[in-house]
């Protein structure tokens, strides 16, 4: 249920006519590829650039705004989303390669992007393919794979900060490193340049392939997840250990709360056996941080994006 604040009909109400479409109560777990939470109150999908950019600009100021990709490493609570998920559709999802480059709308698919890329003879972008998401989800995190990461590609990005405004971001504007963006957390992504390099293209299309093939070897692609769970700890910590060998040394393989489980195929990855509640795969991630810690005494940050509200006490317990 929604929070009795503001109900979804006194918001729809409010929001400005748009050409794109609004939805009330909209189901959002479908969405996601751990199947879990609870609805958007309003879910928004912008006709194109000019429209969310309207949007925008005419909402209510009080109205929070969340925007969502292919919910590839993401995770709805269960009590929905207050205020107004943009999902990006096809008017973001175009992919072009121009010369030694590819431009790519934010909506467009990583593994998509690696492709026009291979077609084209374009190296350097091969890494995308081993990334779940949209481009713009991985400007976001800075996501990375198989020896590469945005930050390694990105020439500009375009966004529009919570008021319509539209700006190009340079790297440095957009401060990227390990999992993280500086860009403020409210702007929407809309369109990215990403530089490779000429290349042969078979040889591009097999190493795409390649990495596709020992994603689905030493991950559990198929189950219902978010992505890995956990970012790894800084150089430094840990000695140099990644976030699944804390995991494995705290035990926490096969680790089952609810209906979630720890994958036993790469245990930083949570999985939703069948009937899992979004507070069911976010309560093991949280057994799992406290058990990293008191094994390593290292805190595992989330790398999995979590949004909306629970809808009640995180009520199961966590058996082996």
């Amino acid at each position: 249920m929604m929070p009795a604040r503001m109900s979804s009909r006194s918001l729809i109400e409010r929001l400005p006519k748009m050409r794109g479409r609004y939805s009330e109560n909209a189901v959002l777990a479908n969405t996601t590829w751990f199947r879990v939470g609870g609805p958007a109150e309003v879910l928004f999908r912008p006709a194109d650039l000019d429209d969310l950019a309207d949007f925008l600009a005419q909402r209510p100021a009080d109205v929070p705004v969340t925007v969502i990709g292919v919910g590839s490493n993401l995770l709805v609570r269960d009590g929905g989303v207050p205020g107004v998920v943009v999902r990006l559709g096809r008017a973001f999802a175009e992919i072009r390669a121009d010369g030694d480059a590819v431009e790519a709308g934010a909506g467009a698919l990583d593994l998509n992007v690696a492709h026009v890329a291979a077609e084209a003879g374009i190296a350097g972008l091969e890494f995308l393919s081993g990334i779940p998401g949209t481009i713009g989800g991985a400007l976001r995190m800075n996501a990375g794979a198989y020896g590469g990461e945005i930050k390694d590609a990105i020439v500009w990005a375009k966004a529009l900060d919570l008021h319509g405004r539209r700006y190009c971001l340079t790297p440095g504007r957009l401060a990227l490193s390990y999992r993280h963006c500086g860009v403020p957390e409210g702007w929407i992504f809309t369109l990215a340049r990403l530089q490779g390099r000429r290349g042969d293209r078979q040889a591009i299309l097999q190493r795409t392939q390649e990495i596709q093939a020992r994603r689905t070897d030493t991950q559990p692609v198929r189950a219902r997840t978010g992505g890995s769970t956990f970012a790894n700890p800084p150089i430094g910590i840990a000695g140099g250990l990644k976030a699944w060998e804390l995991i494995e040394r705290a035990g926490c393989r096969g680790l089952k709360r609810g209906g979630a489980t720890v994958s036993d195929k790469h245990c930083n990855f949570l999985i939703n056996a069948g009937d899992a509640t979004a507070a069911d795969i976010e309560g093991l991630g949280e057994e799992v941080r406290r058990r990293v810690f008191e094994q390593s005494g290292v805190t595992l940050e989330w790398e999995i994006r979590r949004i909306g509200v629970p809808a009640g006490p995180l009520a199961r317990g966590v058996a082996k």
